[in-house]
């Protein structure tokens, strides 16, 4: 079977409700309401605890957006094979994740942010979003594709461009969009359908495509 890559793969229950506190005061009060007191408070533990998981303040923010990103399900192989409606499943989730954490406010709090920031020396929240959790969520997804492939389901030749065929796909515009101001989609589940719909489309072999339209 496949394992889920989830929230408790790299933090602790404990861990994870601190970086959640800390997320939910970036989003309400801005990057000033985020200090080493403020989150202490908020999540009801000491300075010294916090210094002792995520170190600096370029740490703790490292470790929230490594947790954003844990929100995005993947999976990897430990053993048994994809088949067509496994692949199909997985790649769903995946779709959905994605689009409901990009489109939540603590998404979006943290790439305004990162925005605001890009014109200031030394400012690292841009390279840390893109490092750990863009690139996080990329690698673990092309790992999935890749199972796809070995198991006979998905044809191509270059993984990364077939990878960010299916993030276009099921991202397209969205999220700019909803940076400038537009509300989100109303229903991610039938954004998401549709996406690895075309996805297979395009990508899966013929016993996919037999598969899928013995099925319509």
């Amino acid at each position: 079977m496949l394992s889920e890559v989830g929230q408790s793969s790299e933090f602790s229950p404990r861990q994870n409700a601190v970086l959640e506190q800390a997320l939910r005061l970036l989003v309400d009060g801005g990057e000033k309401a985020l200090t080493t007191s403020g989150v202490a408070r908020a999540a009801n533990c000491s300075k010294e605890s916090l210094y002792k998981w995520f170190g600096d303040r370029d740490g703790l923010l490292s470790a929230m957006i490594t947790y954003q990103a844990s929100k995005v399900r993947t999976f990897e192989r430990n053993g048994e094979r994809l088949n067509t409606a496994s692949l199909h499943d997985h790649l769903v989730i995946f779709a959905r994740d994605l689009l409901e954490v990009l489109a939540g406010d603590v998404s979006l709090a943290l790439n305004r942010l990162a925005i605001g920031q890009s014109n200031r020396d030394g400012s690292k929240l841009g390279k840390l979003l893109l490092e750990r959790g863009r690139r996080q969520i990329d690698r673990r997804a092309i790992g999935l594709i890749d199972a796809g492939k070995r198991a006979g389901l998905l044809r191509f030749t270059d993984a990364d461009e077939a990878y960010h065929t299916l993030y276009g796909l099921v991202v397209s515009d969205l999220h700019v969009r909803m940076l400038l101001g537009e509300p989100g989609l109303k229903d991610t589940s039938r954004q998401a359908e549709k996406a690895v719909s075309a996805f297979l489309k395009l990508y899966g072999t013929e016993k996919v495509l037999a598969e899928a339209a013995a099925t319509v």
